[in-house]
């Protein structure tokens, strides 16, 4: 037996030295989907979130509001299954390139960015596609997800 980390640890150990997370020890990172470039979300990931993401390929976050792991469709069953884990030139912002099973809001639409500025006002742009309540199994999106 060795003390030295494995092929897989040190590969890790490199992904990780190059994520500056902040003094929380989180880092932003953006679920994109796979083939149409959609934004989907973001949320925040901590170091074991990311390990956890990079090892099972099934996309994991740190839920601040739950101060716990947070697998993407655990409750709702939409789950995210990573294409491409990518860090951003200063390393502070991740980019996961995601297949997103269903929808990625809490809302029940396709992606949390279903506002946009028109007009001199906020517009919703995208309807609801399935309802929370269905989702989360009665208790309607207010299952503690705010993102994190």
């Amino acid at each position: 037996m060795t003390d030295r980390p494995t092929a897989p640890d040190a590969a890790f150990e490199e992904a990780l030295a190059a994520i500056r997370f902040n003094a929380d020890g989180l880092v932003p990172a953006i679920a994109q989907a796979d083939g149409s470039g959609e934004i989907l979300m973001m949320a925040w990931m901590n170091r074991d979130a990311v390990v956890e993401t990079l090892t099972t390929g099934r996309v994991c976050y740190w839920s601040r509001s739950r101060g716990g792991l947070w697998r993407k469709g655990e409750t709702s069953g939409q789950v995210q299954r990573l294409k491409d884990f990518r860090v951003d030139c200063d390393g502070d912002t991740l980019l996961l390139i995601v297949e997103q099973d269903g929808v990625a809001c809490h809302t029940g639409r396709r992606s949390c960015f279903y506002r946009a500025w028109r007009d001199g006002r906020l517009e919703t742009i995208q309807a609801v596609e399935t309802d929370p309540a269905i989702l989360y199994g009665g208790h309607g999106g207010g299952h503690g997800h705010s993102h994190g």
